[in-house]
């Protein structure tokens, strides 16, 4: 009976819409085509659906944009966008980019420029999503400095943060003035409470930090501006070396070789790939023993990496990249039981010394063969044919580099410039150049 019921209800959901007389004629085939048909609505409903959610769940720019407009009204932040963006509203957040919640990233447009808005929120207390118990956290962001906070006290405050996430570099001096400049937004050579706690607020943010260090080199974006805790770069053309990412909700029912196979399909010429990847390794050059210390990336994934509309690398993400001294504090005196309890951020892994049960402090893989893993996939396909065998075994060298390996630093630079010199050879005098 209860056989019977189903059939029933199968020929009703397949043939509803058609007649009897038409439902007799229709042949096999076509009653497979409707299965499809009826298949394929389901997925696409099923997709809709998640993309929704996900986008309902990640995207909470409204609430950032609230908060830090409700703080700028009440005078406890400052910063050069706060006025095109909660007065003037000529810098609105457009285009929601975000892949966490507690890290809000939007496309935007201020002064007829593009540009990116990133804005950092506390997840929500459980059982209370509601914006201002968002504001009652945010509050805690700017609770320094206090009032009556001298500006040698500051200067001080300044010094002994950067201290302790940088390590003692002789050039601390000209970073802590850099910050201060930054901070006063009106240029009248003073910094308010409000601009001194925007400031601080933001510097708790690695990507803002690394942003302020690294201002003039070529391959980080450049920051234009920040209000509260609230800040705007440069728009990346490219946010990712591949232009294909498959959603995580996707991911199982796309095979990774045949979405490998579109990206390699969709990537630039690959002349064009060589002169991106000239820039990733110049990039490597200028976070390693820079001004400021040393830098490792943390998480060596190609969405980190992007490019503009000239094929010049640039890092549209800087989050996962922390300093030496950063990493080494986290390790120093961790409890281990495998090389795995020994790991910052996604990859930066330290070796675990069973015997004590604690981390060593040394990274084992620099920045270099992380990069050149990345490469292997990136640059191999689509490369002259004359020139891949040199390459392919330079690649294979690259990605055996080993931090606690003697020499490290002389063997580092010798295969670096090796294979800048032999990509820049190969593109030199042309239109790539």
């Amino acid at each position: 009976m209860m056989h019977r019921g189903l059939r029933r209800l199968v020929h009703l959901v397949l043939f509803c819409p058609l007649s009897k007389g038409l439902q007799s004629r229709l042949p096999v085939l076509k009653v497979k085509y409707l299965l499809l048909a009826w298949l394929g609505i389901l997925v696409a409903s099923w997709v809709l659906y998640m993309q929704y959610a996900s986008y309902s769940e990640l995207c909470r720019g409204h609430v950032c944009h609230m908060v830090i407009c409700d703080h700028y009204r009440s005078g406890i932040v400052s910063g050069s966008s706060c006025k095109a963006l909660c007065e003037e509203r000529t810098l609105t957040l457009q285009r929601c980019m975000s892949t966490s919640s507690t890290h809000q990233v939007y496309s935007g447009v201020w002064k007829e420029r593009p540009v990116v808005i990133k804005c950092g929120l506390e997840e929500p207390l459980k059982g209370d999503g509601a914006p201002d118990s968002v504001l009652r956290q945010e509050m805690t962001l700017f609770d320094k400095p206090t009032r009556g906070t001298s500006m040698d006290e500051f200067r001080e405050m300044l010094h002994s943060f950067l201290k302790s996430n940088l390590g003692e570099q002789p050039s601390l001096t000209t970073l802590v003035g850099r910050v201060i400049t930054l901070a006063d937004v009106n240029k009248d050579g003073k910094v308010s409470l409000a601009e001194a706690k925007s400031v601080w607020a933001l510097l708790q943010i690695n990507e803002f930090l690394l942003m302020v260090a690294l201002q003039e080199k070529e391959h980080t974006p450049k920051l234009l501006g920040f209000c509260g805790d609230l800040y705007v770069t440069e728009r990346v053309s490219h946010s990712s070396l591949y232009r294909l990412e498959v959603p995580s909700y996707l991911q199982a029912l796309v095979p990774e070789a045949l979405s490998s196979r579109m990206n390699q399909w969709l990537a630039p010429a690959w002349p064009r790939r060589a002169r991106i990847t000239i820039g990733l390794l110049e990039f490597i050059e200028e976070v390693f023993h820079g001004a400021y210390g040393s830098f490792l990336m943390c998480d060596a994934s190609p969405r980190h990496v992007g490019y503009n509309f000239k094929y010049d690398c640039k890092m549209a993400d800087l989050r996962s990249v922390a300093s030496e001294t950063a990493v080494r504090g986290f390790l120093r005196g961790r409890h281990c039981e495998t090389n795995a309890d020994c790991t910052f951020g996604s990859d930066c892994t330290a070796t675990c010394d069973r015997l004590v049960k604690q981390c060593n402090t040394e990274v084992v893989q620099p920045n270099l063969a992380k990069v050149c893993v990345l490469l292997q996939d990136y640059l191999l396909f689509g490369a002259p044919q004359d020139l891949r065998t040199d390459l392919e075994k330079q690649l294979r060298t690259c990605v055996t580099l080993s931090s606690l390996a003697s020499q490290m630093e002389v063997h580092h630079s010798l295969v670096l410039n090796n294979l800048k010199t032999l990509l820049w050879k190969t593109i030199s005098n042309t239109q790539y150049s």
